[in-house]
């Protein structure tokens, strides 16, 4: 199990998303701004924009995508 918080993937809060893999916490982080933006959290609007992107063209994102993997695989074990 390893952590990343919404920070580490572009958004303004250091809430913990916990996973056993990269997809995990993304996918956190994804349900974590959906929430955020329904609630009217103005704050998270940026980071969840960015994420709507990401998901709209996926071959664009790989690179990011690879990123937010290898900064999962660099993290220690919680």
């Amino acid at each position: 199990m390893k952590t990343m918080t919404c920070r580490q993937f572009g958004g303004p809060c250091d809430l913990p998303h916990r996973g056993e893999s990269a997809d995990d916490v993304i996918a956190a982080q994804d349900k974590h701004l959906k929430q955020a933006e329904k609630a009217g959290d103005a704050t998270h609007q940026e980071a969840r924009d960015a994420m709507k992107g990401r998901w709209k063209h996926p071959k664009q994102s790989l690179g990011w995508y690879r990123d937010m993997k290898a900064a999962f695989a660099a993290l220690p074990e919680d």
